[in-house]
C-alpha cells in the first residue's frame, strides 16, 4: 500500500490519520505541491489522478481518490476499527459534520482556490487572508452548532470514539490555525480537537512529524 500525499494537505491529512486508526502499514510517498511549480502537475502523477490533486492511495495496484472515498473504501475492506457508527442515523449524522468540513470548508480554502485568488484575481495577500477566514470561521461555526445541539456528541464528534468527523474536524483546525483564523468562537469544535490530539493516531498524523515538513 502506497500514499502519495503532501504533508500539509488537509486531504492527505485525513487519510493519514484512517491508515493510523486501522493500524495500517503503508509506503509514505511525497507529493510536494510547490516544488517546481507542484509536482502534483507530473504527468506520470496525473496517470493516477487526472485531477491533480493529492492525496492517491495505492492498494494492491488499484489507484484510489478523494480522501473521503479513500477513508470509506478502507472502512469497508478493512473494518476494525470501524469508522462510522453502526446504526443508519449515527452514520448519517457523522457523514453531515464531515461533509460539512470536507465540501463547505475546505474546498473554499483549498491551495488552487487561494492561489486564483491571488496570481489570477490579483486578489492581495490580505484580501487572501480575509476570504479564507471568513470561510473558515464561518464554517466552523455550523460545525459547532451541529456539535452543541446533539447529545450523541461526546469526548468525539459522536460519542467517545474517533468516527470520520473527527478525521475530518482536525486537519480543518490545523489549517485554521496556519491561517490565524479565529477559533474561540467554536470551543466545542477546539475541545475535540485537543481531546483527537491525544491519541496516537491523530498524533504521529500530524504534519510537522511528515517527511518534506522540515
Amino acid at each position: 500500500m502506497k500514499l502519495y500525499n503532501y504533508f500539509r494537505s488537509s486531504a492527505s491529512f485525513r487519510v493519514r490519520i484512517a491508515l493510523a486508526l486501522k493500524g495500517l502499514d503503508y509506503e509514505y510517498v511525497p507529493v510536494d505541491l510547490l516544488k517546481g511549480g507542484g509536482q502534483q502537475f507530473a504527468a506520470d502523477f496525473k496517470a493516477m489522478n487526472p485531477a491533480a490533486l493529492v492525496p492517491v492511495l495505492e492498494d494492491d495496484g488499484t489507484m484510489l481518490t478523494q480522501s473521503l472515498a479513500i477513508i470509506e473504501y478502507l472502512d469497508e475492506t478493512r473494518p476494525q476499527p470501524p469508522l462510522l457508527p453502526k446504526d443508519a442515523v449515527g452514520r448519517a449524522r457523522v457523514r453531515a459534520i464531515a461533509l460539512a468540513i470536507a465540501c463547505e470548508i475546505h474546498p473554499l480554502n483549498n491551495l488552487r482556490v487561494l492561489g486564483y485568488l491571488t496570481k489570477t484575481l490579483g486578489a492581495s495577500e490580505e484580501q487572501r487572508n480575509a476570504w479564507y477566514c471568513h470561510w473558515v470561521e464561518t464554517g466552523l461555526a455550523t460545525v459547532e452548532a451541529m456539535l452543541v445541539r446533539d447529545s450523541d456528541t461526546g469526548a468525539c464528534c459522536h460519542g467517545d470514539t474517533p468516527t470520520l468527523a473527527d478525521i475530518c474536524l482536525v486537519p480543518q483546525i490545523f489549517n485554521a490555525q496556519r491561517f490565524n483564523a479565529r477559533l474561540d468562537h467554536v470551543p466545542t469544535v477546539m475541545r475535540i480537537h485537543q481531546h483527537c490530539l491525544t491519541l496516537p493516531a491523530f498524533a504521529r498524523s500530524v504534519p510537522a512529524l511528515q517527511p518534506g515538513a522540515g
